[in-house]
């Protein structure tokens, strides 16, 4: 890992946002709509001047193409009553929301390295917070729903497809237990949105933990407006970590809980082959959880420098500059805390914030090696890990082998059947001397191998978001044709089973498919 160092906050004059508007007429229909969601709005009361209040755009015929009843169910919302015209409508944004205060949020953000002093909302509107069934709040936010004062000379719209490709992702990284953001609903506005064609315009429901991101904080502690960030910090610690609300240096213990977290997430998105794309400030929220699926892919041959984005020209964020690129942007959050650690003299903080976010290497380590030791059916740790797992690393680079395929294929070769895993080999003799070593190490744990293939079975899945399955259900649907993107999705609800018959969504992409490129702001 590179040295990360905390430096003291930016002092610079920059425009600023009007933060308190009141709410614009765009579109807004006479209130009708059934009360479907409880809201309890603590972002809109608690933190006046962090972001606008506005109303979405019109809608002119909203219907919904996919909701999500089982998180409906877990929020606590009758779905029934948002699978209904006035719900359409609501959850496009053309109709007020009853218990909602609609604003778009302010944040900054290093994009691909350089500090945008302005970002924002530009297309996305928090319409509130409620709390799930489990006693958890949950943001609940539309992604589409038209322009902000943040829109930056953008229409606030979205496409379709990009709204459905984080509808499937988002909902597939969260049946395989890595932390995000999650889909309730997709829903065509009857708008167009015009980008290289026109295309079909739609809005995203999504829900969160919170949408406070390393951007919140930059944006505030950038202007020296200290005041703003101490209420945003005590917010988040009130929110997120209650727990360290009373110990003596709150803002240091926040710091060491976001670099945990940060840790804990990449780990997973590393071992399951996830290339984010864009892992600006303003897309690492606070609360550890994937946020932002646009220009995301997942591996198929395993290559450490996987690389999807257009506009990524130098691979800022490929592959394996993830955990670095991590580390970084907690070392912009801990910037913006100094001040509030040393008020009178933030640069006794430095040292302070740069220990914490140096543990992230150590705590990734740890985290990434658990997930890949698990993965491999590993019980025990061995002090050369490290090497034998780089080893594998090398192979399957040097092969071209598909990652998500091999991990599948080991545990049949704990069967008894290695002709599945020796079928991807057999032409690197480096993978084949790995696998024996492998086989070697299972041997020498002394477990049941059927026990382990089982553990190994439910955590390897059989599909993943296929870069070129998902571009071909997500081409149909601007066509009006949902059935590959409802096929896919049935899989991806329960991707380590494998179904008879659909053998073709869980190989890689074809040769003709070509270098898959994918695209931001879409």
């Amino acid at each position: 890992m590179p040295r990360a160092r905390a430096l003291p906050p930016t002092t610079i004059d920059l425009p600023r946002a009007d933060c308190t508007s009141p709410p614009q007429p765009r579109g807004v229909h006479p209130i009708s709509s059934p009360r479907v969601f409880e809201f309890d709005n603590t972002y809109a009361a608690e933190l006046e001047g962090l972001y606008t209040s506005w109303q979405g755009g019109p809608a002119r015929k909203p219907a919904i193409v996919i909701l999500n009843h089982k998180l409906a169910q877990e929020l606590g919302v009758d779905a029934s009553a948002l699978d209904t015209p006035a719900g359409a409508a609501m959850l496009a944004g053309s109709d007020s929301t009853p218990g909602a205060n609609p604003l778009a949020q302010a944040y900054a953000g290093h994009q691909f390295g350089s500090f945008n002093p302005q970002l924002g909302d530009g297309r996305a509107l928090l319409l509130g917070e409620l709390i799930d069934v489990h006693g958890k709040r949950r943001d609940i936010q539309l992604k589409g729903s038209g322009p902000t004062p943040y829109s930056r000379g953008g229409d606030g719209r979205a496409a379709i497809g990009p709204i459905l490709r984080e509808y499937l992702v988002g909902e597939f990284m969260h049946t395989v237990g890595i932390p995000t953001t999650r889909a309730l609903a997709a829903v065509l506005t009857g708008e167009t949105v015009y980008r290289e064609d026109s295309l079909p315009g739609a809005v995203l429901t999504r829900v969160a933990s919170s949408h406070i991101r390393v951007g919140t904080f930059q944006i505030f502690a950038a202007r020296g407006e200290n005041e703003k960030l101490k209420r945003l910090a005590d917010y988040t610690i009130q929110r997120h970590l209650p727990e360290i609300a009373d110990v003596a240096d709150p803002y240091l213990a926040l710091l060491r809980r976001v670099v945990d977290r940060q840790a804990t997430l990449v780990a997973k998105w590393m071992s399951i082959g996830f290339v984010h794309g864009v892992m600006n400030t303003d897309n690492t929220t606070i609360s550890g959880e994937t946020i932002d699926y646009g220009p995301c892919a997942f591996m198929d041959e395993f290559d450490s420098k996987a690389l999807f984005s257009s506009i990524d020209r130098g691979g800022r964020y490929a592959y394996d500059n993830q955990p670095p690129i991590a580390q970084w942007n907690l070392s912009r959050f801990a910037e913006t805390l100094l001040v509030l650690m040393d008020p009178e003299d933030p640069g006794r903080a430095i040292p302070k914030a740069t220990g914490a976010v140096e543990e992230f290497g150590g705590l990734y380590e740890i985290r990434w090696m658990a997930e890949v030791r698990a993965k491999l059916g590993l019980k025990t740790s061995e002090a050369n890990d490290r090497t034998f797992i780089a080893e594998l690393h090398a192979a399957l680079d040097a092969g071209d082998v598909d990652y998500t395929s091999f991990f599948r294929r080991l545990a049949a070769a704990l069967r008894g059947d290695e002709s599945q895993v020796n079928e991807l080999s057999c032409e690197t003799s480096a993978l084949r001397a790995w696998i024996e070593q492998w086989m070697s190490r299972h041997k020498a744990q002394q477990t049941d191998p059927l026990e382990t293939a089982a553990a190994m079975d439910r955590i390897n899945p059989v599909y993943i978001p296929r870069n070129h399955k998902v571009e071909e259900a997500l081409d149909a649907a601007t066509r009006a044709d949902y059935a590959p993107f409802k096929t896919l999705h049935q899989l991806l609800s329960a991707p380590y089973t494998p179904i008879p018959g659909q053998e073709e969504y869980a190989t890689p992409a074809p040769s003709d498919f070509g270098p898959y490129q994918t695209f931001c702001g879409t």
